[in-house]
């Protein structure tokens, strides 16, 4: 069902899509990269003239693209990072700025050098609209981090995070419910 996407673009050889972006022109996505860095991102700013597309994320050496993800409320969604290590972090999405290309700001403290040797990387990248809880599945067990539950991971963009409980440092899955 449905048409492929290499069908209307002309991606290089080797390149992978992560996720695909649908909207008005004036609404946000927030893109990242599993080094810790993002920004917001007006889908109107996106447009591509040509079939090759252009160049929006700038990614660090050893760095890969995340899913992007729809921002509902700018002023009131936290970002939620969870990196390789069980390591969580919260912050505000308004810390972000919005660009047009580029790299961004940091949202999680990864040292460059783990990120390129892949020893610590950011997992998952999510927008927490406010009042919903986080769901965190690692391998059989899950806990779900209510409003409350979240505040002791809200520590400031750029910041390392919190580690996780016990048991559930090694995420294969997070939920926002």
């Amino acid at each position: 069902l449905g048409e492929p996407l290499s069908g209307r673009t002309n991606p290089p050889d080797g390149a992978t899509f992560k996720g695909t972006m649908l909207g008005e022109a004036d609404e946000h996505y927030l893109l990242a990269s599993d080094a810790g860095f993002g920004f917001m991102a007006r889908i109107g700013d996106l447009y591509a003239k040509n079939k090759a597309g252009k160049t929006v994320l700038s990614l660090p050496a050893g760095a890969e693209v995340q899913k992007p993800s729809l921002v509902v409320n700018p002023e009131t969604d936290r970002v939620a990072c969870v990196s390789s290590e069980g390591r969580l972090l919260l912050h505000a999405l308004c810390e972000l700025p919005t660009l047009v290309r580029g790299k961004g700001m940091k949202t999680i403290n990864i040292p460059a050098q783990k990120v390129k040797s892949r020893d610590d990387y950011v997992r998952f990248t999510v927008l927490v609209p406010h009042g919903s809880s986080l769901t965190v599945h690692a391998g059989k067990r899950h806990l779900t981090l209510k409003p409350a539950d979240l505040e002791l991971y809200d520590l400031g963009r750029g910041r390392r995070g919190k580690k996780l409980p016990r048991g559930l440092q090694r995420v294969d899955s997070v939920e926002v419910v």
